[in-house]
């Protein structure tokens, strides 16, 4: 029963992983992280298939300390304004709502800039 549990949380872990790529707010890498980590407790298969697809590279990187490159850098936070730019200017009618999502989007910058360990050449 815990196993099917743990695949059950580990695709949804997925889902929201993958929506988390498109939608500023909630995380990717976590999710991302916590579905390898009930994938590896429950099922190898799917273990498996999630290091094979296209997801696996990031996890094989973080898992090997390896850090993330500066063009993946760039391309997170690229994406990470299209969504907050599209958020704030063209979904969002509240000036306060705006400048919060504003500030969260230059905190989340700030942090992939500094806190999030680059690869070392």
């Amino acid at each position: 029963m815990r196993k099917i549990l743990f695949v059950f949380w580990g695709i949804l872990a997925v889902v929201f992983g993958v929506i988390g790529i498109f939608v500023p707010g909630l995380p990717t890498t976590p999710f991302i992280l916590l579905s390898s980590w009930l994938f590896y407790k429950s099922s190898a298969r799917m273990h498996d298939w999630l290091h094979a697809s296209w997801l696996g590279y990031y996890i094989r990187r973080y898992e090997a300390r390896k850090g993330v490159t500066v063009i993946t850098k760039c391309v997170s936070i690229f994406c990470m304004w299209t969504m907050i730019l599209i958020s704030a200017f063209l979904l969002l009618e509240s000036i306060k709502i705006r400048v919060i999502l504003l500030l969260l989007g230059l905190i989340g910058t700030c942090c992939v800039v500094f806190v999030v360990p680059s690869a070392k050449k």
